[in-house]
């Protein structure tokens, strides 16, 4: 009996004293997020985790996934909301909010949330996105302006994506929007009378109906990033000294998306969720991401890599609408652009 019972605390003892294993950290995301796994490998190690990436869809998408669960919430984290879908996200109360220390490297221009629910990550800026060698070819002048789309020369060449169905698509809906105000269906029937073509998304866009190197298509305009151009160098067969594409940034032309991480209400580990949040919006993650995710890095200590420098664009002066604007009227806006696209 005495030999079991110190056989007993032999073995507590050891487990008392062997290491714990990793905790594991869901992080929810849209199917476009991606970082390298050294980086990913970093953070677990420091804090032995092991992070699991739940991958839901586009951010629309996504964002319905963590409203309906909100009470049994599928992950600890969740990125990839932008600023075309905060206002709702907030609405729905899904976030626990955190002041990250590491806001102290963020411009306040990107934080929307004065609660700190969401956090600022990355931002691009949707624009148009044109073939050069089209342009040079057919002796035909750039368009600068929302106005000089619908004009002759440029029928047919435009394609879009629809806002109902594509996030791109909708941030280039609210610049226009933002630059016309209410007769914005007016310049979208124009835009329709000249040939405008609209596809479901940007894959089909920018793969299938853009003429550039990437695609085939008829179209030598498309709607894209601005840091598209620097995308067509960097995956490029052979190396390119300059980009085939090119964006269109004139002012109010472009929209800027920001993308916001939250950790969510009822979540299991709150103390890691907070460690990996700290951890995206520090200079490492940050500085993965402009080559993983074609996205500029919120934190300005971050250093860009080479191929942006050179070729990707930054508008200076994006369209001029705020999130609340946008969720008090986005889906009015958009049943109503669909109504004069159908």
């Amino acid at each position: 009996m005495k030999k079991i019972l110190l056989l007993t605390v032999y073995c507590l003892l050891l487990s008392a004293c062997a290491p714990a294993g990793p905790t594991t950290l869901t992080v929810m995301t849209h199917d476009s997020f991606a970082i390298s796994e050294d980086v990913v490998n970093a953070f677990e190690t420091v804090n032995n985790a092991d992070v699991v990436f739940l991958q839901s869809g586009d951010a629309g998408t996504m964002l319905n996934k963590a409203i309906l669960a909100k009470d049994a919430p599928l992950a600890d984290v969740m990125f990839g909301v932008d600023n075309t879908f905060l206002s709702r996200a907030l609405e729905a109360d899904i976030f626990d909010a955190y002041q990250s220390p590491a806001l102290s490297d963020v411009p306040a221009d990107f934080v929307l949330d004065s609660s700190f629910r969401a956090l600022p990550v990355d931002y691009g800026d949707v624009c148009i996105n044109y073939d050069k060698k089209y342009f040079a070819d057919n002796n035909v002048a750039v368009p600068q302006s929302f106005e000089d789309l619908a004009k002759p020369e440029y029928k047919g060449l435009l394609v879009v994506e629809s806002p109902a169905t594509s996030s791109p698509g909708l941030a280039f809906m609210l610049a226009t929007r933002a630059w016309f105000g209410d007769g914005f269906l007016d310049y979208w029937q124009s835009l329709k009378d000249n040939g405008v073509v609209v596809a479901d998304g940007w894959e089909t866009a920018y793969y299938t109906s853009f003429s550039a190197s990437s695609g085939q298509g008829p179209q030598p305009m498309v709607v894209s990033y601005a840091s598209s151009p620097a995308a067509e160098v960097f995956f490029a067969s052979e190396p390119l000294t300059e980009s085939p594409t090119a964006s269109i940034v004139a002012a109010g032309m472009c929209f800027r998306q920001i993308e916001f991480v939250g950790i969510l209400k009822n979540g299991r580990n709150r103390d890691l969720a907070e460690k990996f949040v700290d951890f995206m919006l520090g200079k490492q993650f940050q500085e993965d991401m402009p080559l993983n995710m074609f996205v500029y890095p919120v934190n300005q200590t971050a250093q860009l890599p080479e191929v942006f420098v050179q070729h990707a664009q930054v508008a200076d002066q994006p369209a001029d609408i705020s999130y609340n604007e946008i969720a008090s009227n986005r889906d009015t806006w958009i049943e109503a652009w669909a109504e004069v696209m159908k």
